[in-house]
């Protein structure tokens, strides 16, 4: 059973909605307050809850067999989030998701797994990858080897906005661009902001980014 979170409007009389996932060490309360932080009191907010308050107990950089049963009770979790808003009367093609870190890694792997979103936001953030592509460790992934992106979902023309920042303890640069490049030949409308310096978190240019797409 997922544990959900609310805020916002009501389903059946919001314009929109928005699924949040949280990151490691953190919870879906607390980034509820991202969606409060949009000013946009007409979307319906959901949040799941990651069991221990963390989505898999790795780096999502770790080879496939490893991350594949969290990634899995991971998408379940965004599907009960999604089912709950439609059941409430929201229609899917309203809800977009949004997820910082841990989160944000699992909202892309979740669009370009699932699609149907009407735009998806990646902060700090990469894709997880569907498989292992062999070769060693990389420097540009953090000593981790590369990885497959068989992913066969259209997404023509779906916003997806991934952000990092350009030394990101967590999150190589390298994966945030390849993602990039992924979910354009999905046929996202795919764009990548790299903040200079080092970092990891969510900047006021990712709310506003969040903001102007959500708020039409």
């Amino acid at each position: 059973m997922v544990e959900l979170s609310y805020g916002g409007a009501r389903p059946d009389r919001a314009r929109g909605g928005l699924v949040l996932l949280h990151g490691r060490g953190a919870t879906a309360e607390g980034i509820l307050d991202l969606g409060h932080a949009l000013g946009l009191p007409d979307l319906a907010l959901a949040a799941p809850q990651a069991p221990g308050m963390t989505w898999w107990p790795t780096s999502f950089l770790a080879p496939s067999a490893q991350m594949e049963p969290f990634v899995e009770r991971g998408l379940a979790a965004v599907d009960a989030a999604i089912a709950a808003l439609v059941e409430q009367g929201l229609p899917r093609d309203r809800i977009a998701l949004a997820g910082f870190s841990q989160g944000g890694c699992l909202a892309l792997e979740y669009a370009a797994r699932r699609g149907g979103l009407t735009a998806v936001f990646g902060l700090s953030a990469g894709l997880v990858g569907t498989g292992d592509a062999g070769g060693g460790p990389e420097e540009a992934l953090y000593g981790f080897g590369q990885k497959r992106f068989d992913y066969d979902t259209r997404l023509d023309g779906v916003p997806v906005e991934i952000t990092v920042h350009e030394r990101d303890p967590h999150i190589p640069l390298a994966r945030a661009r390849e993602s990039e490049g992924v979910f354009a030949r999905l046929g996202a409308a795919a764009r990548l902001t790299v903040t200079p310096g080092a970092g990891h978190g969510i900047g006021p240019e990712a709310v506003a980014a969040l903001r102007g797409h959500l708020n039409v």
